[in-house]
C-alpha cells in the first residue's frame, strides 16, 4: 500500500501554482458529449478522476488525446453507445454528470449510481426531479440508472434543497431541451459558472449562474471550442490551511481571490495575515492561532469540501472551537485520525467541539476521503514528528501533484511505493 511520509515540523514558505478545479472538471469532460465537433480544454488538473472521466468517453468511443500534461483534446463525434461502463463510472461521483450530457445528446442514458467518497447517502433524487420535470422517464436496475425521453421540454424547477450535482446535471439536461428551463434554489458555486460559462461558449444559451435562479433556453447546436478551467477553490484552500498551521510564509498563485472569500475570512479570524492580488493571495502566520466557529454552507459560505483541512488547523489552535456540518452526514470520519495524533476532538451529530493543543504528534493515520486526506498531511506538516498516511488514493483523486508542490514550500515529505509492487521511491 502506497504511504505519504511526512517529518513535521517545517515552516513552509515560498510560492505554490494551483491547478485547475477538479469539480468543473469532472462536469465539463462530459459535457463535451454534446458537442458536433472536437473541443479542447485546457488548465485541466492531472489527477485520477479527471483521467478516468476521459477514459469513460474513450470507452464510449470518443476520441482522446492529451496534449501535454494538463491539455486535453476530446473528439466527441465517434461516441457509439450512451451507456457508462460500470466498472469506470462506480469510482466516482462525477460519472453521474453522463446522465446530463448524454440526455442533451441523444435523449438517453444509463449510468451507474455514483462512487467516491463516502459521506453517507447519496441521494440523486434532486438530479431525477429535475431529469422528470424535463420529460424523462427513470428507471434502476441492477445499480445502473436508465434515464430516457421521446423530447426534453424545459420546464420551471424548484430544487427542495441545495445541491451543487443536480444543479449542474439539470443545466447540462435542458441546454438542448425545447423552450426555457428554470432551476430555482440552484447552486452557486464557482464550477457551477465554470460549466455555464464552458457551455455558452458551445453556443448554449444559460443565464443566471452563479445566482439562486438561472435560466437556460435549449439550442439544437453546440460546437466543439477551446476553453480554459478555473483554479480549484479547494486546492487553493488546502495551501493556504497548510501555510497557516505550519506558522508559514506562501504565495498561492493562479487563483480567484472573490472565490477564496469565506476561507480568507475564517483564516483572519484565526490571526493569519491574508494579502490579495489579483490572481494571487499570499498567507502568512507569525504568532499562535485563535478559536474559531467554523459553519459549513453552499457557496458563498464556507465551503463542506475545506471542513476535514480547518479541523486539522482548528486542532492546535488556542482555546474551544465549534465546527458545524450542514451539508454532508457523515463527514467527521477523519476525527479519530487526527485524535491518533493528539487533538481533542468531541463530536456531537454535526457538530465538533475541538479543544486547541498546543501540538500535534506524528502518528501512522489513514485518508478516510479525499479532503479528510488533506487534513492528515496538514496536520502531519505541523506536527512533531513523523506522520505516515495511508490510503493515498483518495488524496490522488483531487490533488495534483501534491507531494511535488509541497517538498517546493520545503515540507519534509515523500511519497512511499508499496514494495510488493516497486521499489520504494522518494520523491523531493
Amino acid at each position: 500500500m502506497d504511504k505519504f511520509i511526512i517529518k513535521g515540523g517545517k515552516r513552509l514558505h515560498g510560492e505554490v501554482v494551483i491547478s485547475g478545479a477538479k469539480n468543473a472538471a469532472v462536469a465539463i469532460i462530459p459535457a463535451v458529449a454534446m458537442a458536433e465537433s472536437p473541443c479542447r480544454i485546457e488548465n485541466v488538473p492531472n489527477i485520477s478522476d479527471v483521467k478516468l472521466s476521459a477514459r469513460i468517453l474513450t470507452e464510449m468511443g470518443a476520441t482522446v488525446r492529451w496534449l501535454g500534461k494538463n491539455t486535453v483534446e476530446i473528439d466527441p463525434t465517434t461516441i457509439h453507445t450512451n451507456v457508462v461502463p460500470s466498472e469506470l463510472g462506480r469510482k466516482m461521483r462525477g460519472s453521474y454528470y453522463n446522465i446530463g450530457a448524454l440526455l442533451g445528446r441523444c435523449s438517453k442514458a444509463i449510468v451507474p449510481l455514483p462512487g467516491g467518497c463516502d459521506f453517507g447517502v447519496r441521494p440523486i433524487d434532486q438530479h431525477i426531479k429535475g431529469f422528470k420535470a424535463l420529460g424523462c422517464t427513470y428507471s434502476l436496475n441492477d445499480g445502473m440508472i436508465e434515464v430516457s425521453a421521446k423530447e426534453l421540454r424545459g420546464a420551471h424547477i424548484y430544487l427542495d434543497m441545495v445541491t451543487v450535482g443536480a444543479t449542474m446535471n439539470i443545466i447540462l439536461a435542458a441546454v438542448k431541451a425545447k423552450g426555457l428551463t428554470v432551476i430555482e434554489n440552484a447552486a452557486r458555486e464557482p464550477h457551477v459558472v465554470d460549466l455555464a460559462n464552458f457551455l455558452n461558449s458551445m453556443g448554449a444559451n444559460i443565464s443566471g449562474a452563479g445566482t439562486d435562479v438561472i435560466k437556460i433556453r435549449g439550442v439544437e447546436h453546440l460546437k466543439g471550442i477551446t476553453y480554459s478551467i478555473i483554479p480549484d477553490q479547494i486546492e487553493a484552500g488546502t495551501y493556504m490551511a497548510a501555510a497557516a498551521a505550519t506558522r508559514g510564509d506562501v504565495l498561492v498563485k493562479n487563483v480567484t481571490p472573490k472565490h477564496l472569500e469565506s476561507i480568507t475570512a475564517k483564516l483572519m479570524e484565526m490571526g493569519v495575515t491574508v494579502v490579495e492580488y489579483d490572481d494571487a493571495v499570499r498567507v502568512r502566520c507569525d504568532g499562535p492561532l485563535s478559536k474559531c466557529n467554523v459553519k459549513t454552507m453552499p457557496h458563498p459560505g464556507f465551503p463542506t469540501d475545506m471542513q476535514p483541512q480547518i479541523a486539522a488547523l482548528l486542532s492546535i489552535a488556542q482555546g474551544t472551537s465549534i465546527l458545524n456540518e450542514s451539508v454532508w452526514e457523515n463527514r467527521f470520519r477523519y476525527v479519530e485520525e487526527l485524535k491518533r495524533m493528539g487533538a481533542q476532538i468531541t463530536v456531537e451529530g454535526k457538530s465538533a467541539i475541538i479543544e486547541g493543543v498546543e501540538y500535534l504528534k506524528g502518528a501512522p493515520v489513514r485518508a478516510t476521503d479525499l479532503r479528510a486526506g488533506a487534513a492528515m498531511i496538514i496536520a502531519g506538516l505541523a506536527a512533531h514528528g513523523v506522520t505516515k498516511i495511508e490510503d493515498i488514493e483518495h488524496i490522488q483523486r483531487g490533488y495534483e501533484d501534491i507531494v511535488e508542490k509541497f517538498v517546493g514550500l520545503g515540507a519534509d515529505m515523500y511519497l512511499m511505493l508499496d514494495p510488493t509492487n516497486s521499489d520504494t521511491a522518494k520523491i523531493g
